[in-house]
């Protein structure tokens, strides 16, 4: 069992040199393997395979910049969403799905995208963990590795992948971590809750032992219509993508 936390990164003028670098490369190799895995679909109805990508983009400039294990990840990510489009096809096909998918498409503009570390990549050095830059990075700017502060609430050793994921104008470090849980041991499996999620009623639900309950979520939704009317007024007339530290206290 695997439990994920996110933790927001504040980072000096350095550190967010490098989030906004990796991250922007990853968007522009992310495109180049869609782009290699459209056009192999369109020329052949085949599905692109789950290594091909490495060893076509192996000497790209935007894979070698970053660390192998992290590139390789990225392009596996695109290969798994094409077999993903493929299997729901199937389904539409077959009727079994109330819409037509569509082929993966192209990341828009100059974006970010998300980075992951396997745990083999990381390292552990003090109270910080160290993840590694690609051997081009370290060619031209002497920089091998950044570092992020290991949280203390989370052991080393379970941690299974580090993503670097930028969201809303900010960097955050997500870690993936094996979680020990024993409320498993006492699992009833005769037990059952049905959950149905709504807007008024956020929560509908209704036990197989005839009990049941219903979350509010009127309150929930009035914050929300808030936030997004305080959102745009700080917005009014400013350029797409504007943020500042207000959004932040909103």
């Amino acid at each position: 069992m695997y439990g994920c936390q996110q933790n927001l990164i504040n980072p000096n003028e350095e550190l967010k040199a490098v989030l906004e670098f990796i991250c922007s490369e990853s968007h522009k190799l992310t495109n180049c393997g869609i782009y290699y895995a459209r056009q192999l679909y369109f020329k052949t109805g085949k599905l692109i395979g789950k290594y091909d990508l490495e060893k076509e983009y192996k000497t790209n400039k935007h894979y070698q910049v970053l660390h192998s294990q992290a590139a390789q990840q990225i392009l596996r990510s695109v290969s798994e969403s094409f077999k993903s489009f493929k299997e729901l096809d199937k389904k539409c096909q077959k009727g079994e799905l109330h819409f037509k998918p569509r082929l993966p498409n192209y990341r828009k503009g100059a974006g970010y995208a998300l980075v992951t570390y396997p745990k083999q990549a990381l390292k552990l050095v003090g109270d910080n963990i160290k993840i590694p830059l690609g051997n081009t990075v370290k060619r031209w700017f002497k920089l091998d590795s950044f570092l992020l502060p290991m949280p203390s609430n989370l052991n080393f050793a379970d941690i299974k992948e580090l993503r670097i994921l930028p969201r809303n104008q900010c960097f955050y470090a997500e870690f993936v971590y094996e979680k020990k849980s024993a409320l498993l041991l006492n699992l009833k499996p005769q037990y059952a809750l049905a959950i149905d999620p709504g807007i008024n009623n956020w929560l509908s639900c209704v036990s197989n032992v005839g009990t049941s309950f219903i979350v509010d979520g009127r309150k929930v939704k009035s914050l929300n219509q808030w936030y997004n009317k305080r959102v745009s007024t700080l917005k009014e007339g400013k350029p797409q993508g504007y943020w500042d530290e207000q959004h932040e206290g909103t």
